[in-house]
């Protein structure tokens, strides 16, 4: 189905939905977002979706439990996620998953030299028994897309993600075309070549809220990997709906920031402009999209406010790549960033 929604005088926006689904939880708070009601969950209400999606992605995907809860937190913060890990280590199983378990649509695309922008957004079609053109929507209009070794694709076609990413919404042909909600981007990069790639500019960087990667499995994790694997690949089941997901993005929006807080969060960021090893710090944006993982995080800790400790775990993923050093320099991002967190006076 497709919705009609009012936008700019000049942009008519058209809303992608998918089929109707029922809540599974009560509704205590009442919006709208992208034509959808969204509520808002309890604490207890939100520990439990969250745990009954770390459950069911363990069941499917042989990595620690804090991998899967770093994903989460991309999902519930409203946040895109870049993996930088070897292949074969269960990155497309994860976000085929995760979008298995939330009822959502899922997409994959596979970055190569020749992919165009149109092979992720979408094209128009002439329709020779309407005379008119008809937009076909590409696999970015999904519920969880990944975007496999997005290094490896032009720097026009990496752009094409640019807009789906800050707006969620697509232009094409004079027309705004709103994302389905909830919206992720799980793009992979093969850091271990170098040869044939396209490195991602700072802007698109910038717009991906972690970067991590998930590693290489233990020695009982990777025979429990070949235990499941020898009677073939497990169902996954729905556990939520994209509906619960909203709900949980919702939650972490009320989570309370205080001012002591939030001066925290700014010196950190300051912190990374004015370290001598770094040539760029942390932007505005960045410290936008570090206090709302923290919020996430504080969320799953099951409080509705923000304490330092929460800042202290997330940012190891949310600013180490949102930082370049000087040429020569001995530091790496994350040690950098360990250094700040280590130095930075914390409220009390």
């Amino acid at each position: 189905m497709i919705w009609i929604c009012p936008g700019s005088a000049t942009l008519p926006v058209y809303y992608f939905s998918g089929e109707d689904r029922q809540m599974s939880t009560s509704t205590q708070v009442m919006e709208t977002e992208g034509g959808s009601p969204v509520r808002q969950l309890d604490q207890q209400g939100f520990q439990q979706l969250v745990q009954a999606l770390i459950g069911n992605i363990s069941r499917s995907v042989v990595i620690s439990e804090e991998s899967i809860r770093y994903v989460l937190l991309g999902l519930v913060s409203q946040g895109h996620i870049l993996l930088e890990d070897t292949p074969g280590v269960g990155k497309t199983l994860m976000a085929k998953t995760l979008a298995q378990s939330i009822q959502g649509r899922f997409s994959r695309v596979q970055c190569t030299p020749d992919l165009l922008p149109s092979d992720i957004t979408g094209t128009s079609i002439f329709n020779m028994q309407q005379n008119l053109f008809e937009f076909k929507p590409g696999p970015v209009f999904s519920n969880v897309l990944i975007a496999d070794e997005i290094n490896r694709t032009g720097p026009r076609t990496q752009a094409a993600l640019l807009e789906a990413m800050a707006e969620f919404q697509v232009s094409a042909d004079g027309e705004v075309y709103l994302l389905p909600r909830p919206f992720m981007v799980i793009a992979t990069q093969n850091m271990m070549e170098s040869h044939g790639i396209f490195p991602l500019p700072d802007s698109q960087l910038d717009r991906f809220l972690i970067s991590m990667s998930l590693g290489l499995p233990s020695s009982a994790q990777e025979i429990e990997i070949l235990s499941r694997a020898e009677h073939g690949t497990q169902e996954v089941s729905t556990v939520l709906t994209t509906q619960d997901v909203l709900a949980m993005q919702a939650t972490v929006k009320q989570v309370q920031v205080g001012l002591p807080i939030k001066e925290y969060l700014v010196n950190i960021s300051r912190a990374t402009r004015e370290h001598p090893q770094v040539s760029r710090g942390a932007s505005p944006r960045g410290t936008v999209l570090l206090q709302g993982a923290a919020q996430g995080w504080a969320a799953f800790e099951g409080r509705n406010f923000l304490i330092p400790e929460d800042i202290k775990k997330v940012a190891p993923i949310v600013l180490p790549h949102r930082i370049a050093t000087h040429p020569g320099s001995d530091m790496h991002n994350r040690d950098i960033v360990q250094e700040i967190l280590d130095n930075v006076a914390v409220p009390v």
